[in-house]
């Protein structure tokens, strides 16, 4: 965590990665101006909150602003996915479109590492927070697969189909079922899962070349979604695995 108005602003002039920014409502001064445009030209998520936000995050002087810096560096998409191109390679992307819970998404990124795939891609409002927590639950995962933070998933994923990759969304809003094969996930894929509250949302679902569902026999209808994301990898690992045997 950094506090104060110029500790953070030279955070970002150095070009640390931070998670979030917090700023006291009403503050207006160069300072705040210059972290507000710093914090917009680099997609860091930033809120505007009462001083009580702020004195229940730290007793220090915080002087109206906190940040949290990120355990990780976010890496530009399509700077890996153009990678993935020249060397050769059939890019593997997972969306997430707001995942909020922590530990979830540390399970969903162990699970894509395990799985094979290339990048992680989040929104930059929505999103769990990168912490301690989620580096945990990950196994370390988030020290080795990419994570791309994104302002707009709907501009990211149109980019995506634009560049070649399929989009396939995640869903119980449809009757095509994960195990019947009649998708072929061996190509370049781009995985979208959903909320744990709502699932994608229909802006997405719109956008999505396919939507599938995972076939279930227990009366309880939706799986955790770190679980979800485990059984659609997989099914992408077999069919690829399949493919080149």
């Amino acid at each position: 965590m950094i506090f104060g108005l110029r500790p953070i602003l030279e955070a970002l002039n150095a070009g640390r990665t931070l998670d979030k920014i917090f700023l006291l409502r009403g503050t207006k001064n160069s300072m705040t101006q210059d972290i507000q445009a710093l914090a917009k030209a680099a997609n860091i998520p930033m809120s505007m909150v009462p001083i009580e936000k702020l004195d229940g995050i730290t007793k220090k002087n915080h002087q109206g602003a906190v940040a949290y810096v990120s355990p990780i560096d976010y890496m530009p998409l399509d700077s890996i996915l153009a990678g993935l191109y020249e060397e050769g390679k059939t890019p593997l992307l997972l969306v997430l479109d707001r995942i909020t819970d922590v530990r979830n998404f540390g399970s969903i990124a162990r699970n894509a590492e395990c799985l094979g795939v290339h990048a992680i891609v989040v929104p930059s409002h929505g999103a769990a927070q990168i912490n301690g927590d989620a580096l945990k639950t990950s196994a370390g995962a988030l020290n080795l697969i990419p994570v791309c933070r994104e302002a707009n998933l709907k501009n990211t994923l149109t980019f995506l189909r634009e560049s070649g990759v399929q989009v396939v969304a995640c869903t119980e809003k449809t009757d095509a079922s994960l195990e019947t094969g009649a998708v072929d996930l061996t190509g370049p894929l781009a995985i979208l899962m959903g909320s744990e509250e709502d699932g994608i949302s229909p802006e997405y679902l719109q956008i999505a070349d396919y939507k599938l569902r995972i076939p279930m026999a227990g009366q309880i209808s939706s799986l955790n979604v770190s679980v979800a994301s485990g059984i659609m990898l997989y099914e992408v690992l077999r069919q690829r695995l399949v493919k080149g045997a």
